[in-house]
């Protein structure tokens, strides 16, 4: 069952619900501005969303109230639901565990290691669109421990709302110039961020358009110093935090094998790819730096038959444009918790033992299932 098909809206779903606590859970920074809009949509209802922040997502900022929790804090909290960035989540705190990804499916790998990869970990799975969708529902089928609803991705939503304050301040030093965006991964075999940076600073030194550059939280700091150096009257350096708005403001995006690729794509705008392990007809990809000015050109100028492959592809992934996904996952997840979904098998014996792996990694014996 599809959260949107019971037709209420968020407030109606959680008014049923008495004062609950939600646990928003990361262990990487990119993972927070996929957990803000639920953050945002539980507070604007009048719930209560704490966050249990590891590794590189500790200390992250949030833009709406929410309260930082460690180990103990989350399982003294007693969680009604854990939203899930990261492709694992500790089974023994309290909760539905609700997988709501970190990214698109590139195919950076293959099916059984990658975007379809099934861990056992999770109780409802929230997918981003049709491509994903039936994938993950032909497996929950089979494997009968977990449930798919299909919401859309709430790190997107803010790429439907238009935030003057965030765009003014990236499109005012364009000065009326087309606006380019690149971005790359942090897989150092797929990253195009060391091969083009010389072809991407002619681009800049030229000045016909303004450059907005951002890499991978991930990625090695001498890469993020070189592209920081290219900032100044025709290029700006983007931080994670700002990397929807720089998505709304951008007319064309350069990349390579980066889930930002399809994120962009949502937007019907054209991209450019640099050695994509998957090149798609919606791309305009290449192999040779020495291109980049012409197939820039022609991002420029798409045709009838590009154009027509973006608004396919983007249909697939992500067919939401209403900036409400993440009010969709919220609902989705009290479908399931009331038992709307039906119920599961027993998860896997392998999950067990990946919970093991996750007591140790995090130092705890003590009870939870």
């Amino acid at each position: 069952m599809q959260a949107e098909s019971r037709g209420r809206s968020l407030w109606a779903v959680v008014g049923d619900v008495s004062m609950a606590e939600y646990l928003l859970f990361a262990t990487e920074r990119y993972a927070l501005p996929i957990l803000q809009p639920l953050a945002r949509a539980l507070h604007e209802s009048g719930q209560s969303a704490s966050a249990w922040l590891e590794g590189a997502a500790s200390g992250g900022r949030w833009e709406t109230p929410v309260r930082a929790v460690g180990l103990r804090e989350a399982l003294a909290l007693r969680p009604r639901a854990v939203f899930s960035a990261a492709n694992w989540v500790p089974s023994f705190v309290s909760g539905a565990k609700v997988q709501v990804f970190h990214g698109f499916n590139v195919e950076k790998r293959g099916d059984t290691r990658g975007h379809f990869r099934v861990r056992g970990m999770f109780d409802l799975y929230c997918t981003q669109g049709p491509a994903t969708t039936a994938p993950f529902r032909a497996i929950a089928e089979r494997e009968g421990h977990f449930v798919v609803a299909e919401t859309g991705w709430p790190k997107l939503d803010p790429l439907f709302r238009h935030d003057a304050h965030e765009d003014d301040a990236l499109k005012l030093p364009a000065a009326g110039r087309p606006i380019v965006l690149f971005g790359s991964t942090f897989t150092e075999r797929l990253s195009a961020a060391p091969l083009l940076f010389e072809a991407i600073a002619a681009e800049v030194a030229r000045g016909d358009r303004y450059w907005l550059l951002t890499l991978h939280p991930k990625c090695p700091p001498e890469w993020f110093d070189r592209y920081r150096s290219l900032a100044g009257p025709n290029a700006g350096f983007v931080e994670t935090e700002q990397l929807m708005a720089a998505q709304r403001v951008a007319d064309v995006l350069v990349s390579d094998t980066s889930s930002i690729v399809s994120e962009f794509v949502v937007q019907h705008k054209p991209v450019v790819t640099f050695r994509n392990r998957a090149p798609k007809p919606h791309m305009l990809d290449f192999s040779d730096s020495v291109l980049l000015p012409a197939m820039l050109e022609q991002a420029f100028a798409p045709t009838a038959a590009l154009s027509a492959e973006i608004l396919r592809y983007a249909d697939a992934i992500h067919p939401y444009r209403d900036g409400r996904s993440a009010e969709r996952v919220i609902a989705a997840t009290e479908d399931f918790i009331d038992g709307e979904m039906g119920s599961l098998r027993a998860k896997p014996l392998a999950a067990r033992l990946r919970n093991l792996q996750i007591r140790h990694r995090l130092g705890y014996w003590g009870p939870g299932r």
